[in-house]
Formats: structure tokens, C-alpha cells, sequence
């Protein structure tokens, strides 16, 4: 069996390259390199399209004793990744790339790169695991077994076709173990520390990155109550998100949050927090894992961000394409743009992008 590892230059991929080839795969480790240093604006010292993660990659197959290579998708990734972020900024949504960038590219791209070089399975990094179900005659995508790392919640966007010829090799395991087996084969990046921002924003100025790549400034406009009283002036919506507190310059007797974020206007309204509580929300780009449809009702929990933690909802499908999700008690921001992802217990069930 041939294994194409996608290889980032971290720990994580480096220890899922060693498993496979430990395990008797025959494997090829690769990078996407996905952006130059002028479409960030910035160096690439720390991001991972860094020459550094680069030469970390390379040093780790070479140490396996696997061959390297580099893949570029820098149009793809501008294309359906970076260009995709801006346009939902400018449109007063709060995109996850992430997510995009998992369907996109690792996912699309570099799976049909994998067929090409006649691979039989894609492999990364991931904390998640997958699972075939005989009852059903479906692949499952479910929760890593480190409750701490895992990662599903990005790749709920996965298909039948991609479960079936993926593998995450490091979900049955914690990062302890991870940076262990890294240390024991002495990998260049063992004690190397996790990136936590969006690749291509490493310094997580989101809006200075907008501006930077548009080559022009988002206009100012007002701050208004619920009643739409004007409050004062805005630095240009894409430097807010549902439930920001910080940075709002707006003297009030009681904390102000952005409740909503209206592109038409260019008005940014603000609230209390119990103006952010909300019951319900309706999804599109949906897809599903454990069944083609959901009929009648669905009992579950599901995330609205990644860091946020399950709650109890009930789920319908009123259409093709469009999930309605009604939690048991409100949630705080709801936001437009992200996604929120369907799990019955460990197993993920589906998602879709908040609308």
C-alpha cells in the first residue's frame, strides 16, 4: 500500500509520517507550499510556507527514509481560500479558512494528487479518527480519542470517497505520545511549538492583512443601539466580529458587544451580552457523513465555533441544501460564517456554514 503524507514541517504530520512507514506503508511525503511572502504582506519566518518548516519537512524524510516533494497551489489557495476570507470580511461574516482551506485544497487538490501519483491513501496530521461501519456501509468521521486536540469540528466538510482513502494516524493517541515518538527518532522538530493562527495572518491583524491585499481601506461608518441611535463611528466593519467587547471606544454605563454587523449600512450595532443570546440558526454549504439526509427531527449537540463546547439542539433539513438548528438554551453569538458542526456523541454527523 503507498501512502502520499501531507508533511507541514510540524511534529504532528512528521509522527504520522514515521507511523505509516512503521506500519509497512510505502510512503511519500509532501508540502503544499500555498502563498510567497507578497500575498501576506509579510515574512514567512513563522508561518507554514516558512523555508524553516520547509527544511524541517525535508529533514524528516530524509531520517524515515522516504522521498519529498513540494507541490505548489499558491493560485488555488488565493483563489479558493484567501480571496473567499476577504469577501465574507467585507460582507460583515466571520469566516473559518480553516475549514476552506481542509475542503479545498488537503482535501480536493491533494487528494486528487494522491490518485495521481497512484497512491492509495492521503495522510495528515490530524487528531481525528475514522471508521467503517458495517451496519450502515458508511465511513464515520469521530472525535480523536485526546479530547484536548481534537480536531473534527475542520473536517466535517470530508466525503465517503475521501473517509474511505484517508488516514489520521495520530487520532488514537495524545500529544505527549506524539512528541515522544519524535524525540525517540531524534526528528529536528520535536520540541517545535504549535502554530495557533491562521496560516497566511500569523500575526492575527485580520484587518491590516485585508487591507494590505485589497490595497485599499475599509471605510469608517456609525455604531448604532438596536433602535439604530447613532453611538459613534467605526474604524470600517472588517475590524468586527459578533460578541467583540474590546477596541470599541464607545463610553456606555454597561458593557457594549457587536450584536450585528450590517454591510448595506456599514453600521455596526451594539448591544448587552443578553442581546447575544440566541436560540436558533440555519446553515448552508451543508454536508453530511452519517446519512444522506436527515428526516423528520434529530436529536444531538453541535459546536458553533471550534472552541465552543457541544450543546444539546434538535436539527431538521427543511431543504436540500439549508439545516435548522434549535438549541435547548440560547447561545452566545451565534455567528455568521462559521460553521457549526452535528455530533452524536463521538461521531460526527454533518455541518454546514451559519447563514
Amino acid at each position: 500500500m503507498k501512502a502520499l503524507i501531507a508533511m507541514s514541517g510540524g511534529v504532528d504530520s512528521s509522527v504520522a509520517a514515521q507511523i505509516m512507514s512503521s506500519r509497512g506503508y510505502e510512503c511519500v511525503g509532501c508540502t503544499m507550499r500555498l502563498y510567497e511572502n507578497d500575498v501576506i504582506g509579510k515574512d514567512l519566518l513563522d508561518t507554514c510556507c516558512s523555508l524553516e518548516n520547509t527544511q524541517d519537512a525535508r529533514s524528516v524524510t530524509e531520517k524515515i527514509g522516504i522521498p519529498y516533494h513540494i507541490f505548489h497551489y499558491e493560485n488555488h489557495f488565493r483563489e479558493q481560500v484567501i480571496e473567499p476570507f476577504i469577501d465574507e470580511y467585507l460582507h460583515g461574516r466571520t469566516p473559518n479558512p480553516c475549514i476552506e482551506c481542509n475542503r479545498c485544497l488537503k482535501f480536493q487538490h491533494l487528494f486528487e494528487k494522491m490518485k495521481e501519483l497512484g497512491c492509495d491513501i492521503l495522510v495528515t496530521g490530524h487528531y481525528a479518527r475514522i471508521k467503517y461501519d458495517p451496519e450502515s456501509g458508511r465511513y464515520l468521521l469521530l472525535k480523536a480519542l485526546d479530547p484536548a486536540k481534537d480536531q473534527s469540528y475542520v473536517l466535517y466538510m470530508m466525503t465517503q470517497d475521501m473517509l474511505s482513502h484517508v488516514q489520521f494516524p495520530l487520532g488514537d493517541q495524545d500529544k505527549q505520545r506524539t512528541r515522544e515518538i519524535a524525540a525517540e527518532k531524534n526528528f529536528i522538530n520535536a520540541k517545535k511549538h504549535d502554530s495557533q493562527d491562521i496560516c497566511f495572518v500569523p500575526d492575527g491583524d485580520y484587518a491590516g492583512f485585508i487591507q494590505r491585499y485589497t490595497g485599499r481601506e475599509c471605510p469608517a461608518g456609525d455604531f448604532v443601539d438596536a433602535g439604530g441611535h447613532v453611538l459613534g463611528r467605526h474604524k470600517g466593519i472588517i475590524h468586527y466580529t459578533l460578541g467583540q467587547r474590546r477596541g470599541l471606544g464607545i463610553p456606555a454605563e454597561h458593557r457594549l458587544f457587536v450584536t450585528k454587523i450590517d454591510p448595506e449600512s456599514n453600521t455596526v450595532t451594539l448591544g448587552s451580552n443578553e442581546d447575544l443570546m440566541k436560540k436558533t440558526l440555519y446553515a448552508r454549504r451543508i454536508n453530511l457523513i452519517t446519512t444522506d439526509r436527515i428526516e423528520g427531527s434529530l436529536r444531538c449537540s453541535a459546536k458553533i465555533r471550534y472552541r465552543h463546547k457541544e450543546q444539546p439542539c434538535t436539527v431538521t433539513q427543511p431543504e436540500d441544501d439549508l439545516l435548522r438548528v434549535e438549541f435547548d438554551q440560547p447561545q452566545r453569538a451565534i455567528t455568521p460564517g462559521q460553521s457549526v458542526v452535528l455530533y452524536d456523541g463521538d461521531v460526527v454527523i454533518g455541518g454546514g456554514i451559519i447563514s
